[in-house]
């Protein structure tokens, strides 16, 4: 009688000693917009949003969004009207202000499609303390890169800025295994159409250059650059002698898409990569939780002065030009 009894109440209190001994559900990281004129804010979104997120994807959501745009910009002023609208559909508030946005947020994504606009927007971001990513192109130029790392690091706020390309799943399993050796060299290659207002390989360019230091990583000297109506080709010479090159394509664009060459002591890989936001995304939410960038500042500010140091070649007619100069020359600019 006892033993039946025994059986009875384990059955009838075992879901309350389980209910107790669940963890406590964590308070949901509200997430804002500046800039709803790029593709990019509809897919985070879905994506951020979405009620079945589990590991690192849960806990985030966007709530508020500041639809910014630029009159004077056509990728800008063509696109935030109709992409507001989508977010808003989605369940998203929309606010007329960055200040009233801070308000209702944890953190913030800076998603102006603009670069030319992110120094002005990021300060009041920075000085409220919201971690924040940055979409690429973190500036149009390397002053105003090195002026946003500047601003953060007098406010104390953790930011980071990458394009997907550098968390694309393939290109992560490449480097992460040993099938490579150590890393001699990379040819990596993407599209390069120009923006309005911007270092030329800082608009669209900047994916191929992000995969190159995706690879690379930092310690670039010195780069070269040639440019045709078709194409482009980037040289780096990387301190040890390495040698790293970027391929813009700017004929046919429609036909191209995202990889490279990897030179390992080991084997030779090549990997085509695809446009997919998940794995970019899934690190967003990892910093919102724990302010760790996954990518360093550092790294972002020499790709940008590869960039520069490319455009700077470019006009001197494919002379090489070392990142050194151009960045002191961008320090020296009010």
């Amino acid at each position: 009688m006892k033993y039946r009894l025994l059986l009875v109440l384990t059955f009838l209190f075992a879901p309350l000693a389980t209910m107790q001994a669940k963890e406590p559900e964590r308070p949901v990281i509200r997430a804002g917009i500046i800039g709803l004129d790029t593709s990019h804010v509809i897919v985070f979104t879905q994506t951020l949003n979405n009620p079945q997120n589990t590991g690192d994807l849960a806990g985030v959501k966007i709530v508020a969004a500041y639809p910014g745009g630029n009159e004077a910009f056509p990728l800008s002023r063509d696109r935030v009207k109709n992409y507001t609208k989508q977010v808003r559909e989605l369940g998203v508030e929309i606010v007329d202000s960055i200040d009233a946005l801070l308000a209702k947020v944890d953190v913030v994504l800076l998603e102006s499609v603009d670069g030319s606009q992110h120094l002005e927007q990021i300060e009041p971001v920075f000085k409220a303390g919201k971690p924040v990513f940055i979409d690429k192109p973190l500036a149009h130029n390397l002053a105003d890169a090195l002026k946003i790392q500047a601003l953060a690091k007098k406010y104390g706020t953790p930011w980071f800025s990458s394009s997907s390309l550098r968390f694309q799943k393939r290109l992560q399993e490449l480097l992460q295994g040993d099938s490579l050796g150590e890393i001699v060299g990379c040819d990596a290659f993407s599209q390069s159409r120009f923006g309005i207002g911007h270092n030329d390989l800082g608009w669209y360019g900047v994916h191929g250059v992000e995969i190159l230091y995706s690879v690379m990583g930092t310690g670039c000297v010195s780069v070269t650059r040639v440019q045709t109506d078709k194409s482009e080709q980037v040289t780096g010479t990387w301190a040890g002698g390495r040698i790293g090159t970027f391929r813009g394509i700017r004929e046919h664009t429609h036909q191209t898409g995202f990889g490279a060459a990897v030179f390992g002591t080991k084997s030779i890989q090549q990997i085509s990569l695809p446009s997919d936001y998940t794995g970019l995304l899934v690190e967003i939410a990892k910093f919102f939780k724990t302010r760790e960038p996954p990518v360093s500042n550092d790294v972002t500010i020499e790709m940008f002065a590869f960039i520069e140091a490319a455009d700077e070649s470019k006009r001197q007619n494919g002379a090489p030009v070392t990142l050194e100069s151009v960045i002191a020359k961008a320090r020296a600019m009010p």
